[in-house]
């Protein structure tokens, strides 16, 4: 039995409730305290919407009467926000070094499914309500992205991006570091290529498999297994063949690039994110500046790493160590250099290095890097629904879109620890438990 069939059976019988016709039939009236309908415009004061069949079907001044029939949500005391979005997580991890390469060993594809789940709903539950998940190598989020899109399951809108390719020796090769006779037991579903016409191969075979965008690394990472460093790791003509069979197929590429050299080279292949992007000079400010790629920061990275290593000074190899410890330091200063440029935002935490159900802390992080709280909340909708080609659907509250709607107490603009907890969530017209 597939993967995807093996996570059918399993959640069918005990979850498709939550996403349920007859849930969606019932018209919803909420009933906001304050509303902030697109992110960036302001403030309104109480205000109705009106939800039906997962859609937003009129949004108005006031606290209007519920028609007859309908379900009224008073949110009188809260301030109502379009759900927010995470354009950079790993659903089916949670681990992280040693500990995640003993995990990759020990557990099933079909216990990855089941993570992947788990953190859907804890990320779904913390407010986010649609994430772009950038690398799995069992396909468990391929899987489970269809369900949620089927009805099956609830869970976040999920824009997935297969297996992420890599050069052979790359950051996203998975067999990275084990002995020879090991390889075959890591190396993922054809992701890594050497030379254009292999790379051109790879983004077929993750088109094939329903990838919706294409990742790539052009550079080593920190959580590689070698002291590899962090420059470029893969050649123009590999990167071009990449980026050239994406848009073939009519697909957004996503960029991990942590060295300058390797982010100069995904700018001027005009990819459509660049993730980390941690290491900067004037030439990459200046080139990234008169582009339209958005930088994904990623900040929450350092706390996962804090977090593991407090618990565990041997959470990772020393090469690895090496690395943390490098971009512990040096993390959000990217943020502080490129917001003063006019460079796009697009908000993504890489959950899965950090927690699951924790994205928000990433507004703390960004905020502390330079940028205002209105400008981060941008970040995670409207700019996040651009990058993700989704700007009609989701990142605003206005009437057609899907009813993605989130409530937080306080004021968000001012207090982003008020994304700390988030007392109410509807995804896609289903309020979530």
């Amino acid at each position: 039995m597939g993967l995807a069939a093996s996570v059918n059976r399993i959640f069918a019988a005990g979850l498709a409730l939550a996403m349920g016709s007859a849930a969606m039939a019932e018209p919803i009236v909420i009933h906001a305290g304050r509303l902030i309908a697109v992110p960036g415009e302001g403030v309104q004061g109480p205000s109705t919407i009106i939800v039906e069949d997962g859609r937003i079907r009129s949004v108005s001044a006031g606290h209007q009467p519920a028609p007859e029939g309908a379900r009224l949500i008073d949110l009188g005391d809260k301030t109502v926000l379009p759900g927010l979005i995470d354009s950079h997580v790993h659903l089916s991890s949670d681990e992280g070094g040693v500990a995640r390469a003993m995990q990759s060993m020990e557990r099933s594809d079909g216990w990855f499914a089941l993570n992947a789940y788990a953190n859907g709903m804890k990320t779904l539950r913390a407010g986010f309500t649609t994430v772009r998940n950038l690398g799995d190598g069992t396909g468990a989020t391929l899987a489970l992205a269809k369900a949620v899109e089927d009805g099956m399951v609830q869970g976040p809108r999920i824009v997935d991006a297969g297996v992420s390719l890599s050069a052979t020796t790359g950051h996203m090769d998975g067999a990275l570091g084990w002995r020879d006779e090991f390889r075959p037991l890591f190396e993922e579903k054809g992701n890594t290529c050497d030379g254009p016409a292999q790379c051109r191969r790879a983004v077929r075979l993750q088109v094939a498999r329903g990838a919706d965008v294409i990742k790539f690394a052009s550079t080593g990472g920190v959580n590689s297994r070698i002291g590899a460093g962090l420059g470029a790791q893969m050649f123009e003509d590999e990167a071009r063949a990449i980026v050239e069979t994406a848009r073939l197929y009519d697909k957004e590429v996503a960029v991990h690039a942590h060295g300058a050299d390797g982010i100069l080279l995904a700018l001027k292949l005009g990819v459509d994110s660049i993730e980390h992007g941690t290491i900067l000079t004037e030439e990459v400010i200046d080139a990234w500046a008169r582009s339209d790629t958005y930088y994904v920061p990623t900040l929450s990275t350092v706390n996962g790493y804090k977090e593991r290593l407090a618990a565990n000074a041997g959470a990772y190899s020393p090469d690895v160590l090496a690395k943390i410890r490098w971009r512990i330091d040096i993390t959000g200063k990217s943020l502080q250099q490129l917001v003063p440029r006019g460079v796009k935002i697009a908000f993504g935490t890489d959950a899965g290095v950090s927690k699951h159900g924790r994205n928000a802390d990433e507004f703390e992080l960004m905020v502390a890097n330079g940028m205002t709280m209105e400008g981060a909340l941008v970040a995670a909708t409207v700019n996040a629904a651009d990058l993700l080609g989704l700007s009609d659907e989701i990142g605003t509250i206005e009437a057609g879109k899907s009813a993605d709607i989130i409530a937080v107490s306080g004021d968000p603009l001012v207090d982003p620890a008020a994304f700390r907890s988030v007392p109410f969530v509807m995804a896609r017209g289903v309020v979530v438990e």
